[in-house]
């Protein structure tokens, strides 16, 4: 199961979007969000998935792979099923004891469910098609006008991407921990949730010794590479806009534009 997550983690294949500037990137991202919450009927969700399905295909990211991501979120997604489909008010289909199971709770299940997977593997494209150092860069030269203000922005977009970046690297770490108590006799299967929630609670504490000693390795590291922040940093590869940049641009804006229309 923890395999499964791919929330952080970077798939390198040389595509299109892989090419795209990391700005356009994370403000298309930003964008896509938007436009999917701005969804009013399923008919706007076709324009959504359209944009999404070129943008997979172009990535050369493979499609199992990322719906794999949803496989950890398959709990959350039926819960969100299940409130919807028996909280909703309206005209009644059948009866499941004290419940009730309604026409506009089915469609809003069904939409919401729709949603929440449109946003988690339209997100996950951002990480998977963008590498940890130009994530950085890209964040930092967003948020280089708050500058002025005091904001720190290098120090800011490194703390994002490292957060990001370790993700993988604690649930690969967890996997080890489980696999090793499961060796000396831990049962994390059996049982009911609150069971199983329980017998997770051991895990806890090495793992957080894990994550600290990690974090306390890499601080180490970058101390000895001297590593003082953003100021007169250079950079190998500097960013720059490209015609595939602008091209992407104006096709998500103009997604949000065919949702915003089709809302109002």
């Amino acid at each position: 199961m923890l395999r499964d997550i791919t929330i952080g983690q970077y798939y390198p294949v040389d595509s299109i979007i892989h090419r795209l500037d990391p700005r356009v990137k994370i403000v298309a991202t930003f964008v896509y969000i938007t436009a999917l919450f701005l969804v009013k009927n399923f008919v706007a969700y076709g324009y959504v998935l359209l944009f999404l399905t070129v943008s997979v295909l172009l990535s050369k990211v493979p499609f199992p792979f990322m719906v794999r991501g949803l496989k950890p979120l398959f709990l959350i997604i039926i819960l969100t099923f299940g409130i919807n489909i028996f909280m909703t008010k309206g005209e009644i289909i059948y009866q499941l004891g004290p419940l009730d199971v309604t026409k506009e709770g089915v469609i809003q299940a069904v939409f919401m469910g729709i949603r929440l997977i449109l946003l988690i593997i339209g997100t996950s494209m951002l990480t998977l098609t963008t590498s940890p150092i130009q994530l950085t860069d890209g964040i930092e030269k967003l948020l280089d006008p708050l500058k002025r203000f005091g904001v720190p922005a290098h120090e800011l977009a490194m703390m994002m991407t490292i957060a990001l970046r370790f993700i993988p690297t604690l649930l690969e770490e967890t996997d080890k921990i489980m696999k090793a108590q499961m060796a000396r006799g831990a049962d994390f299967e059996s049982g009911n949730i609150i069971n199983r929630a329980k017998s997770l609670v051991p895990l806890l504490v090495p793992l957080f010794i894990s994550a600290f000693r990690r974090a306390d390795e890499l601080a180490m590291a970058m101390e000895a590479r001297c590593y003082r922040g953003g100021e007169n940093r250079t950079r190998m590869k500097e960013l720059s806009f490209h015609g595939r940049d602008m091209a992407a641009f104006l096709l998500v804006t103009v997604l949000l534009v065919a949702v915003v229309i089709d809302r109002f």
